[in-house]
């Protein structure tokens, strides 16, 4: 790289320096402090707040962090593919309005959309209140404060995420593979099991680790549309720094998430690698 080139780079890394390194430094060191009787931040090396995050309390809220996150990338996944798919077998004008209104929910406040899925999903709200209307159910359904509500808060909150990684993915797919395929007397179902669904394994692995990865930290929905029914890992860090002032025991939860989703991303790497190097020996 030139001088040129390095002063370009300058204010990005002075940006990220001050935005993203300090903060993660300051919140690693006081992982390694204490709470002082009213809250303050102690300046007193201790391991304790990490040993204390493997106790079976916070082990069984790790589990259920995981399994939601788990349960919500297939669920994204399942539906992602198929709008994604369907974006790229369109004409390219018609291409470019399926990825706006892909992106239009981004263009709108993160708490405005979750409060609007209340409006929608509560007992005197528009599902239960056309359902009462018409006669189909005579007491409200419980649709809200569940499990089930903070599941399809979080998938429709990162539905992108994974729509527009597998789009690049079908948009880069050699299309004279699938032509060989019908030739050779390949049905259309057989083609995609093949050919299309193998050759876009990185757009299903980077939207899959993109989902996953938002998923562990996600905080809004579950409080919003879970209620206090619903714990995750964001739940348990937003109140040990808002409700209970234990910042030290709160930044030992998140950097212990950032290297969850580090080794998360470091795996996706080598899958990566791994499929370009059986890719090049099947070319050979």
């Amino acid at each position: 790289m030139n001088k040129k080139g390095k002063l370009l780079a300058v204010p990005t890394l002075v940006w990220l320096s001050l935005f993203f390194a300090l903060p993660l430094l300051v919140m690693l060191v006081v992982s390694f402090y204490q709470r002082g009787l009213y809250g303050q931040v102690v300046p007193s090396f201790t391991i304790d707040n990490y040993l204390r995050f493997f106790e079976p309390l916070y082990m069984s809220i790790l589990v259920e962090t995981l399994i939601v996150s788990f349960i919500t990338t297939i669920g994204t996944l399942l539906l992602a593919y198929p709008l994604a798919y369907y974006i790229s077998k369109i004409p390219r004008s018609r291409q470019n309005i399926w990825l706006i209104l892909v992106m239009v929910p981004f263009w709108i406040n993160f708490l405005i959309r979750s409060y609007a899925w209340v409006i929608i999903l509560r007992s005197q709200g528009i599902i239960n209140t056309v359902l009462l209307k018409i006669g189909i159910i005579e007491i409200p359904l419980n649709l809200l404060y569940n499990w089930g509500s903070v599941m399809l808060g979080m998938i429709y909150t990162l539905l992108p995420f994974m729509v527009l990684p597998l789009y690049v993915s079908l948009e880069k797919l050699d299309k004279q593979r699938l032509e060989a395929a019908y030739d050779l007397g390949a049905t259309r179902l057989r083609a995609f099991w093949h050919i299309t669904l193998p050759l876009t394994k990185p757009g299903i692995i980077i939207g899959s680790v993109l989902v996953f990865v938002s998923s562990l930290g996600m905080f809004v929905v579950p409080d919003i549309m879970g209620g206090a029914k619903s714990m995750l890992l964001g739940n348990v860090i937003q109140n040990q720094f808002l409700s209970a002032r234990d910042w030290p025991f709160g930044s030992a939860i998140s950097m212990l998430m950032i290297i969850l989703s580090a080794l998360l991303i470091a795996l996706y790497y080598k899958a990566m690698q791994w499929e370009d190097e059986n890719t090049r020996l099947e070319g050979d």
